[in-house]
């Protein structure tokens, strides 16, 4: 079974949220990965663009911690293997994700880890770092706020690893090792880093507090940044890796089936609040086919529009959004360079497609 994501295409161009989208599928359609929530077919209509992912039922780790679930430390630290193989994975494809959190780590039914959510992730190479600022301010390694006051040259994959102690301190406790805001200003949260020193609870093994202070090491030299520094530690010297990749070790946590696994009252909401939800998708289609000419194709525009190349056909749509919007010419032709990067792998579906899958 598979999860379709969709996108509306106009509210992405009044969102300044088309370069993310491009870049999301850019990366994630060279990706497959057992830790990892695949991308397997991407397409679009006249209104929106899909996404078919895994569809994985076990919910994210937000929802179960605010379920007030009880991770045991066995259970962290298999969450750690599995993940740290999933970056080990992305840094052979130079990719940092820069948003590892528990909202974008979802569980599958028998409660192994998948990460998702590649819409901030930069392509960076091994010898250069990366320079801009993205991610979610209390999972952003230090390096990543030291480089937007200017006194850092950059960061690269090591970021990720940080995320990745902070997410397996929240679990193990319950709350984040150091207390700070989205609304926190970068040059306090920089202090906070050198002024708070995380606790760890006496009920914690020595092996697991040594992990996530070398996970949450400030100095970016000391930090483990790759899977082989996490391989080497005494406390992995018992994993069988091989075990773990092929998802054999089983977790100590597994999501009840019977569950929704979300909130559903968010999940109502969220459709209610949908402007153009897409269960009337094919209505909503049928009236604007029959405002348009006898052959289906939008007035002033000639059918042979249509059978021309995937690329142009887009232009042709995004010059209808330009019209609709006010989108400035700058933002239309920086949006369309984007496209020739990846518009050869997306399949462009006929305007008549109804939204079923």
């Amino acid at each position: 079974m598979y999860a379709m994501k969709y996108m509306n295409k106009l509210k992405c161009v009044e969102r300044n949220e088309v370069r993310n989208v491009l870049k999301e599928l850019q990366i994630m359609q060279n990706l497959e990965h057992p830790f990892l929530v695949n991308f397997w077919y991407s397409f679009q209509d006249e209104e929106d663009m899909f996404m078919v992912v895994d569809l994985l039922l076990g919910g994210d780790l937000r929802y179960h911690l605010q379920q007030n679930v009880h991770f045991s430390e066995s259970t962290v630290k298999l969450y750690v293997c599995e993940l740290a193989l999933a970056l080990g994975y992305l840094r052979s494809k130079h990719i940092i994700h820069r948003d590892i959190k528990p909202d974008n780590i979802l569980l599958d039914e028998h409660g192994h880890v998948h990460l998702t959510d590649f819409n901030i992730a930069a392509i960076v190479k091994e010898d250069l770092k990366a320079t801009s600022i993205a991610g979610t301010k209390p999972y952003m390694a230090p390096e990543l706020f030291q480089t937007f006051e200017g006194s850092h040259p950059g960061y690269s994959f090591s970021v990720d690893w940080w995320s990745l102690g902070i997410t397996a301190y929240e679990l193990l406790r319950g709350q984040r090792p150091y207390v700070m805001r989205s609304s926190t200003p970068a040059n306090e949260i920089v202090q906070i880093f050198h002024k708070v020193h995380p606790s760890y609870p006496a009920a914690w093994s020595l092996e697991m507090k040594s992990l996530l202070r070398k996970l949450l090491c400030i100095d970016v030299q000391k930090r483990i940044s790759c899977l082989a520094e996490l391989q080497e530690l005494d406390y992995m010297s018992d994993v069988n890796w091989d075990t773990v990749l092929n998802k054999q070790l089983p977790p100590g946590f597994i999501p009840n089936r019977r569950r929704l696994n979300c909130d559903p009252t968010f999940e109502l909401e969220e459709m209610i609040l949908e402007s153009k939800p897409l269960h009337k998708k094919k209505k909503r289609l049928a009236r604007k086919t029959k405002d348009q000419g006898s052959d289906g194709s939008p007035q002033g525009y000639k059918q042979n529009h249509y059978l021309i190349s995937d690329v142009q056909i887009l232009y042709i749509y995004l010059d209808l959004i330009l019209i609709k919007s006010s989108t400035s010419n700058s933002e239309l032709q920086d949006f369309c360079l984007l496209c020739h990067t990846i518009m050869d792998r997306i399949v462009i579906v006929p305007t008549t497609y109804s939204g079923q899958s």
